[in-house]
């Protein structure tokens, strides 16, 4: 009995050793494949040709939750080409990277308006508002003082795609309803030199602003001569869920277009249910003015005799 004991004890002894030395074989195979894994990475980031380090930085978007991931994006924050700076913010925000939440706020300041809208749709992703001073600005045109960066709005405006590559697709190609899609297609496409696919993708992006100057501007919006962005602008409010936008939705009650009156229906009765559960503050929205010529609207915004 002792015997069997004894042979028992030492067969489950060599078996655990065995288990431990296949488990830091393992450990040890993994270590050395991740070790050999980042040298290519690093490489990809110092080649001469821009598109590579684009290549290579992008994809350090797949890694969350690495501090090397993020000191790598961080530093092709810094790269001399604009698309190299674009696709690191972009990557920053796909890994979630709270901590280049300052490196982020500077790249608004870049130079080229791809990087900043890149760094502003990665701060969006992180739950910083500072990204919608960047969306309310190109759709207005508040940039009245720098003809550099006006000039490259107009041409994002002009080619929605370009807000595809800085990670601003929400809204482009912006169809409110499934079947009726080949309608708002042809809007779009007849509308293009108006770049209406692009306000429609910046309509969506403003939808959780806090400022109250957004909500007033989506109210505009919402009777906008196209009935696209008036779509936009009316999920855009009834996401936003703010009772203090609801008199200036309400008369898209009775428009002429079903799809706008689905949406505003939609949005009124959000607005409603919001009213129910909260009191809004409705003098603060009274300390903004919409801004001039904002996206050339002819309507003016109907507001409540609080809100003016």
């Amino acid at each position: 009995m002792r015997q069997t004991w004894k042979k028992s004890w030492t067969i489950a002894a060599v078996s655990s050793m065995i288990l431990m030395f296949a488990l830091l074989s393992d450990s040890s195979d993994a270590q050395t494949v991740t070790n050999s894994a980042w040298p290519i990475l690093e490489a990809g980031l110092q080649q001469k040709k821009a598109a590579q380090r684009v290549a290579a930085v992008r994809v350090l978007g797949f890694i969350p939750n690495d501090s090397h991931a993020v000191e790598l994006a961080e530093k092709a924050l810094q790269d001399k080409n604009s698309g190299v700076r674009g696709a690191a913010a972009t990557a920053l925000g796909l890994m979630h990277a709270s901590a280049a939440d300052t490196e982020l706020k500077q790249a608004l300041k870049d130079k080229n308006l791809g990087v900043v809208m890149a760094s502003a749709h990665a701060l969006s992703l992180l739950n910083d508002p500072a990204c919608y001073d960047v969306y309310y600005a190109v759709y207005t045109g508040a940039r009245k003082n720098d003809q550099g960066m006006i000039a490259q709005e107009m041409k994002i405006l002009h080619d929605p795609k370009q807000l595809v590559e800085m990670g601003v697709d929400e809204g482009i190609g912006f169809v409110p309803f499934a079947g009726d899609g080949w309608e708002a297609y042809q809007t779009i496409m007849k509308d293009k030199k108006d770049g209406v696919a692009a306000k429609a993708a910046l309509v969506a992006a403003l939808a959780k602003d806090p400022e109250p100057r957004t909500g007033k501007l989506l109210v505009t919006v919402s009777q906008n001569r196209n009935w696209v962005l008036r779509v936009a602008a009316l999920q855009a409010i009834a996401k936003r869920g703010d009772p203090i936008l609801l008199s200036g939705i309400e008369p898209r009650l009775s428009e002429s277009k079903r799809e706008v009156r689905y949406a505003a229906a939609a949005a009124v009765i959000r607005l409603e249910d919001a009213a129910k559960a909260t009191t809004p503050d409705v003098a603060k929205i009274a300390n903004y003015e919409l801004p001039a010529n904002a996206d050339g609207m002819q309507a003016k915004t109907v507001l409540t005799p609080a809100m003016k």
